[in-house]
């Protein structure tokens, strides 16, 4: 399956973005309102200059304490965003993500953002793509 279907198949394809130059606590208060997992830190909502994610708030605040709560963003977030595009499959972005150890892609077509996806949404595509092939299989051993 191709990252454009995966997309394609999602019910809300906005990408949440964060400026960075906000604070953390605001990055909170959306990750909360829109109950996901991570946002894209973008100042023009095209770009990824990074993403900050609920992993590398805990993370930093169990190193600094909640008093970072006021910093913004761009202090905390992963700047070293690894990026897809449409055309890739679902194993090539499964293989980015478990070396990476990150859950969230930008997907990037002529170099602006146009869709973020998850490690979840990359799994259940997945799981779909192997239900239809055991389903075409039982087919074939039964002669339908």
């Amino acid at each position: 399956m191709l990252v454009k279907q995966i997309l394609q198949s999602k019910a809300d394809q906005s990408v949440a973005t964060i400026r960075p130059d906000l604070s953390i606590s605001e990055a909170i208060s959306i990750l909360s309102k829109k109950r996901i997992g991570a946002l894209v830190v973008s100042e023009t909502g095209k770009d990824a200059a990074g993403v900050i994610s609920e992993r590398d708030i805990v993370r930093e605040i169990g190193i600094r304490g909640t008093g970072l709560l006021n910093d913004s963003v761009k202090t905390i977030m992963s700047s070293n965003v690894i990026c897809c595009a449409e055309e890739e499959t679902a194993d090539q972005v499964l293989t980015k993500m478990t070396n990476g150890r990150f859950r969230h892609m930008p997907v990037l077509c002529n170099g602006e953002m146009i869709g973020l996806i998850s490690i979840g949404d990359v799994v259940k595509a997945r799981l779909s793509e192997l239900d239809m092939e055991k389903q075409a299989l039982e087919g074939m051993i039964m002669g339908h």
